[in-house]
C-alpha cells in the first residue's frame, strides 16, 4: 500500500506536521506536501471513480497533467469542484472529498455500469437517446443531466476576491525549470525587461527530482546559484504558482495566478485575493513547459496503483511518498530506469523491469542491474490484477497476444511510454508542429511558428518543449531561445561559452501503443486511453470501424481527449491507435486542436473583479438622484437605470404613466433623455463617411439642421436609429438608441479601421459628456424661454432645427425634434450641468403644470404616432422597408451598408411582415407583447402564424387600446380582421389600421 517513508521528501518540513479531512476522516500530512502525497503518505491510494463506468481512479501522475484525483476543495462559500490533488497546495484544515459516487467512494452504486460496459461503447449515446421520440424529454434528457459533470456546483455564492493584473515584458519566460531558467538569465544578462512565470511553488523543475551535472557543479549548487541571480537582475521578474494559461495575437497571454489557496489563515474576509489573472503583453515568448510522460495501455492500466514512472519517482523524491512497497516497472525507454533505481535506493523492492525492447544496455539499465534489479526484456503486461488496488500483474510477450507468462504479486505499477513535448501554448495561437520519428513525439516546427503582424515569429521555445529531453540537448536550445528573443529585441546578448549539462546518456525508445501488440479484444476492452473518460483502445477502434476517420471527429465520438486534462495523458495514445486501425501513420492523422487554457482556471480569476455590483456597472444619468427622491420606478435600459414612470401615494402605476401622458398633451413634460446615444464624427470625410454608415444622405446635411437615420447591417435589416446634427462642416453628431451607444461607436470604428481606413474621420463616444433633457408638450416652448438666453421661437428654430446658446447662463444646444408628436425640444448641456438645467425646468415650469415622465409615457405616446421603435419593431430580421421606412433609403447614393442586400429578392417580396396599426374590437382589451396571428392552415394541419405584435398599450389619449405588428403583407391588408388566439379559451380579434393613431398631418409638433 501507499506509505510514507523515512528517506527522501527534499520539499516537505517533516518538523511541521499538518492536519486536513478526506470524505470527513482526519488525515495528516507535512507543511509543502501536495493534498495527492499527503494521501498517498496516509495510505490512501483510492482518490475517486472515472465518469462513465465509476471505475476506482488513483493518482496517477504528479502535476497538471493528473486526469484522476480530482477533488472538491473547501467547504460552503469557499467550495471549489474539480481540483487536483497533485496540485493543490496542503495547508492545515483543508476540507477534501472525492468526486462522482455514491453512496460513498468506497461503496458506489454506479460501478453497475462498469458491469454492462459491453453496452455502453464509444458513441451509444448517438445511437440510444433516440427513439421513442416522447421519452426524450422525460426519461432520457433528465437523466443524462443528472449524471453530467463529475464535481458538485457550489451551492453558495463565491465569498473570495479575484483580481486582474496587467504586466508588460521584453521576454516572457513560460516555465522556470532548467531551460526556462537558462533562457530568463540569458535574456535578462542582455538586458531585457524579463517576466520569468513557473505553475509550481518551486523553481528547478525536474532537477529536483533528477540529478544532472552543469558545470561540472551538481544540479543543485547551479539551482542555487541561478536563482540568486536571476533575483539579483533588476529587469528581470520572477512569479511562482503563476501558470501561463493561453497564448494570443500580438504577443498577448493569459496568465493564472492561485495566491491564497495554500494559505491556512486565508479567509474570505482577507483583502488579499484569492486568484489573479494576468494578462501579459511581451514581444517575445519562451515556453518552456517541458514535456508529459506518456502512459502505456494495457489491460488494467487504470487500477488505484498504477502510476507514471516519473510520477512515482516525484513523490519519493519530494515528497518521500510511495504508491507501494513493491513496484513493477513496465517501460519502452531508459528513462523508466531512473525510478527503478530511486526506489531501490529509498529502500523498496521492485520485483521487476518489463522493457519492451530487444535490448537495454545504456548506464541506466546498468545502474538498475548492479542493484540486482530484474530486467525483462520483450516483455510487457497483459493485465494488472486488483480492483481497488494493484495486487499482482501477468507478464506476457510484447510481440505476442497476452497469454500470461508469469504472475507477480506487487502493489504498485510504474508505467513510462516515452515522453511528448508541451506544445499546447505553442499551438495555441497558430505553432505548427511536426513528428519527431525518432523520439515519436509532435514537437515544435521551428519553421513555422506562431506569428506577428510583422510576420516575425513571436513564440520560442525551450529544452523538453522544444523536443531536446536529455539535459546535453536541453543546456543549447535554451541558451539560443534566451539569445535570440533578446536580439531579435535589439539587445546585445552574451557569446560566453555554453553550459554544458550532463545526465546519463538513453538508448533510443521503442514505440508501444498498445500493450501486447496483439492483444486480444477482452485486453483491449480493458486498457484505457482516457483515464477520466473511460476511453478504451477499443472505443478508437470501433470509431475507426464506424467511419470516424478524423481525428476531430474520433475525438468527439468517443470523448477522447475531451476531459478535464484534454487529452494531456491520452492524445498520442490515441492518435497512434487511430492511425494503426486506419492503417496510415499518426503525422497523417494529425491532432486535434489545443485550446487555451492549459489547464482549466477559476470563473472567478476570470470575472475578476467583476461581480456583484461591479458584474454590470450601473449607468446613471446627472439627475439620478432626483428622480430616486420624487417616487421613480426603476427600469433596466442596456446598462443604465431609467424612470419607467414616477408613482405617487395611492396610484398604480398604470394609473401614473396615463397621468404623465395626459399631462405632457395638455400642458408640459420633462423626460430625462440622457442616456440616448451620442457620438461626434469629425472630419473632411465625415460626410462621405456617414453616407455610407446610414441608409439616407447625410452629407447634403445643412450645418444647424437634424435628420432621421437609419443604419443597416450588411444584411439590409435594420439595427439602429436615431437624429444626426450637422454641428458644422466637418463635424456631426449622431444620436443612437440607448442600448447601442457603444455598439454603434464600435460598429463605427469597425469600418473606419478594417474597410475604410484612407477616409479622414474621426469618432469619439460623448455619450456621458452630455446630458440631456427633452421638453414636451404645448407650453415646452413657454417653459423654455422663460428661462432666458435663446430664441426658441418657431421662426428662431424650426422643426428639425437645432440652435446654439446659453439658457439662463448654461450652455446648451437646444435640438427641434420630437418623439411624440408634440412641440418638443430636446436640450443638452454639460453633464455637470444637467441636474441644475433639471431643477430650473421644474422650478419655472411649475406654474405651467410641469411633471416628470417615464419610459412607459415615451413609448405610448411615440406609439401613438407609429413611431418604431428599435427591439420592439425589430428583431434582427426586419428591414426599413417592411417599417414604411422606404422614404429613408437613399436611391440616389452609390453605396451604403446594406445597400446591395436590400435589393435581394427575398427582402423586396411583397408578402414580407409589414409594420400595421391593430384596433381591437373591445376598445379595452389590450393585446399582448408577441401575440400571434394566425389564418388558414399550416402545412401540419394547424394553424397558420401570419404575424405577431411588436408593442401594445392602452392610449389614455384616445380612451382605447393601440397596438403596432408586423403581418404578412400588412401594407394590403388594411381593414381586415385578424384573430389572436392568446390561450386556449380567448381569441382576441383586431382590425388591421394605419399604424399612426394620433396626429397624422402632424401639426401639433410644428407649431
Amino acid at each position: 500500500m501507499s506509505t510514507r517513508i523515512k528517506s527522501g521528501g527534499r520539499l516537505i518540513d517533516r518538523t511541521r506536521k499538518v492536519s486536513f479531512t478526506f470524505n470527513g476522516s482526519r488525515l495528516s500530512g507535512f507543511s509543502d506536501d501536495t493534498l495527492a502525497s499527503a494521501l498517498l503518505g496516509s495510505g490512501q491510494t483510492l482518490m475517486g471513480r472515472s465518469f462513465k463506468y465509476h471505475r476506482p481512479r488513483g493518482v496517477v501522475g504528479a502535476g497538471s497533467e493528473e486526469p484522476n484525483a480530482l477533488m472538491g476543495l473547501g467547504q460552503g462559500p469557499t467550495f471549489e469542484p474539480n481540483q487536483r490533488a497533485t496540485t493543490a497546495e496542503l495547508h492545515d484544515g483543508l476540507q477534501a472529498e472525492s468526486q462522482n459516487h455514491w453512496p460513498s467512494l468506497s461503496i458506489d452504486v454506479g460501478v453497475v455500469n462498469a458491469a454492462l460496459s459491453r453496452f455502453f461503447p464509444a458513441g451509444f449515446y448517438y445511437k440510444t437517446f433516440m427513439a421513442p421520440r416522447a421519452a426524450w424529454k422525460h426519461v432520457f434528457e433528465p437523466v443524462i443531466r443528472k449524471a453530467a459533470g463529475l464535481g458538485k456546483a457550489p451551492t453558495e455564492a463565491d465569498a473570495d476576491r479575484y483580481e486582474h493584473f496587467y504586466a508588460y515584458a521584453d521576454v516572457l519566460v513560460i516555465g522556470a525549470g532548467m531551460a526556462g531558467l537558462q533562457a530568463a538569465l540569458e535574456a535578462g544578462r542582455a538586458g531585457a525587461r524579463v517576466l520569468l512565470v513557473e505553475q509550481t511553488p518551486h523553481l528547478g523543475g525536474r532537477l529536483l527530482s533528477d540529478e544532472v551535472e552543469i558545470d561540472e557543479e551538481t544540479s543543485d549548487a547551479w539551482l542555487s546559484r541561478t536563482i540568486v541571480e536571476l533575483q539579483a537582475l533588476p529587469n528581470v521578474e520572477i512569479r511562482t504558482r503563476l501558470m501561463g494559461a493561453g497564448v494570443y495575437d500580438h504577443g498577448y497571454v493569459t496568465g493564472y495566478e492561485r495566491l491564497t489557496d495554500h494559505m491556512s489563515d486565508h479567509m474570505p474576509s482577507d483583502e488579499r485575493p484569492r486568484h489573479r489573472l494576468w494578462r501579459i503583453r511581451a514581444d517575445r515568448i519562451v515556453t518552456a513547459t517541458g514535456a508529459i510522460e506518456r502512459p502505456l495501455a494495457f489491460a488494467g492500466n487504470d487500477v488505484p496503483g498504477v502510476m507514471l514512472a516519473a510520477a512515482l519517482r516525484d513523490y519519493v523524491a519530494l515528497y518521500g511518498v510511495t504508491a507501494g512497497d513493491r513496484t513493477v516497472i513496465v517501460t519502452n525507454n531508459d528513462d523508466a530506469y531512473r525510478t527503478a533505481i530511486a526506489l531501490k535506493r529509498a529502500g523498496l523492492e521492485v520485483p521487476v523491469i518489463l522493457d519492451t525492447r530487444d535490448a537495454a544496455i545504456g548506464p541506466l539499465p546498468r545502474q538498475a542491474r548492479d542493484l540486482g534489479i530484474r530486467v525483462e526484456l520483450g516483455k510487457g503486461i497483459a493485465t494488472v490484477k486488483g480492483g481497488k488496488k494493484v495486487e499482482a500483474v501477468e507478464i506476457c510477450s510484447q510481440a505476442g497476444e497476452g497469454t500470461v507468462l508469469e504472475t507477480i504479486p506487487c502493489d504498485a505499477v510504474a508505467m513510462s511510454g516515452g515522453w511528448s513535448p508541451v506544445v499546447h501554448l505553442w499551438s495555441h495561437c497558430g505553432g505548427k508542429l511536426v513528428w519527431d520519428t525518432d523520439q515519436s513525439h509532435f514537437r515544435p516546427d521551428p519553421d513555422r511558428p506562431p506569428t506577428g503582424h510583422d510576420g516575425a515569429g513571436f513564440v520560442l521555445t525551450a529544452g523538453a518543449a522544444s523536443g531536446a529531453l536529455h539535459a546535453a540537448d536541453t543546456m543549447p536550445d535554451a541558451v539560443a531561445a534566451g539569445r535570440r528573443a533578446a536580439r531579435e529585441l535589439g539587445f546585445t546578448p552574451s557569446d560566453t561559452a555554453v553550459p554544458t549539462a550532463n545526465a546519463e546518456a538513453e538508448e533510443p525508445l521503442q514505440p508501444v501503443w498498445m500493450m501486447p501488440a496483439g492483444a486480444s479484444y477482452k485486453l483491449r476492452s480493458k486498457a484505457f486511453l482516457d483515464f477520466q473518460n473511460d476511453v478504451k483502445v477499443s472505443d478508437v477502434q470501433l470509431a475507426a470501424r464506424e467511419g470516424f476517420e478524423s481525428v476531430e471527429h474520433a475525438k468527439r465520438y468517443t470523448t477522447l481527449g475531451m476531459a478535464t486534462d484534454q487529452g494531456k495523458l491520452s492524445n498520442i495514445n490515441g492518435l497512434a491507435v487511430l492511425a494503426d486501425s486506419l492503417g496510415t501513420t499518426i503525422p497523417q492523422v494529425g491532432t486535434t486542436t489545443f485550446r487555451p487554457p492549459y489547464t482549466p482556471i477559476s470563473m472567478g480569476s476570470i470575472a475578476g473583479a467583476a461581480r456583484g455590483p461591479l458584474f454590470k456597472p450601473l449607468r446613471k444619468s446627472p439627475m439620478d438622484d432626483w428622480h430616486d427622491a420624487n417616487g421613480a420606478v426603476w427600469e433596466p435600459v442596456a446598462d443604465w437605470r431609467r424612470p419607467y414612470t414616477y408613482l405617487r401615494d395611492g396610484e398604480a402605476q398604470h394609473e401614473a404613466v396615463h397621468r404623465e401622458i395626459r399631462n405632457t398633451r395638455g400642458n408640459v413634460g420633462v423626460l430625462d433623455a440622457s442616456t440616448l446615444g451620442k457620438i461626434v464624427v469629425q472630419g473632411p470625410d465625415a460626410g462621405k463617411f456617414l453616407d455610407l454608415i446610414y441608409t439616407n444622405m447625410m452629407s447634403s446635411l445643412k450645418p444647424g439642421r437634424c435628420r432621421y437615420g437609419l443604419m443597416c447591417t450588411e444584411n439590409g435589416f435594420l439595427f439602429d436609429d436615431g437624429v444626426v446634427v450637422r454641428l458644422a462642416e466637418d463635424k456631426f453628431l449622431c444620436h443612437t438608441t440607448s442600448g447601442g451607444s457603444d455598439r454603434v461607436h464600435a460598429w463605427m470604428e469597425e469600418w473606419l479601421q478594417t474597410e475604410w481606413w484612407a477616409l479622414d474621420v474621426y469618432t469619439a463616444n460623448v455619450t456621458e459628456q452630455y446630458a440631456q433633457i427633452a421638453v414636451v408638450g404645448p407650453k415646452a416652448r413657454q417653459l423654455l424661454e422663460s428661462l432666458g438666453g435663446m430664441d426658441l421661437s418657431r421662426e428662431g428654430l424650426s422643426f428639425m432645427g437645432m440652435a446654439e446658446g446659453d439658457l439662463a447662463g448654461i450652455p446648451a444646444r437646444v435640438f427641434r425634434i420630437s418623439f411624440s408628436g408634440e412641440l418638443s425640444y430636446e436640450v443638452a448641456v454639460p453633464a455637470c450641468y444637467g441636474r441644475a438645467l433639471w431643477d430650473l425646468l421644474m422650478q419655472h415650469g411649475a406654474p405651467l403644470g410641469v411633471m416628470p415622465y417615464g419610459t412607459e409615457a415615451l413609448h405610448v405616446m411615440r406609439a401613438e404616432k407609429g413611431f418604431i421603435m428599435i427591439g420592439d419593431e425589430t428583431d434582427g430580421t426586419v428591414t426599413p422597408h417592411d417599417l414604411a421606412l422606404g422614404w429613408a433609403v437613399s436611391k440616389k447614393k452609390q453605396d451604403f451598408i446594406g445597400k446591395r442586400a436590400l435589393e435581394r429578392p427575398d427582402l423586396t417580396r411583397p408578402d414580407r411582415k409589414q409594420l400595421v396599426g391593430l384596433a381591437t374590437e373591445n376598445p379595452a382589451t389590450v393585446l399582448p407583447d408577441g401575440a400571434h396571428a394566425v389564418a388558414g392552415t399550416n402545412e401540419y394541419g394547424g394553424p397558420k402564424t401570419i404575424g405577431h405584435v411588436t408593442s401594445s398599450y392602452y392610449s389614455p389619449t384616445l380612451d382605447r387600446s393601440i397596438a403596432m405588428a408586423l403581418i404578412e403583407g400588412g401594407a394590403n391588408r388594411m381593414g381586415e380582421v385578424l384573430e389572436f388566439p392568446v390561450d386556449s379559451q380567448t381569441v382576441i380579434r383586431a382590425t388591421i389600421v394605419d399604424p399612426v393613431f394620433y396626429d397624422k398631418a402632424g401639426e401639433r409638433q410644428d407649431v
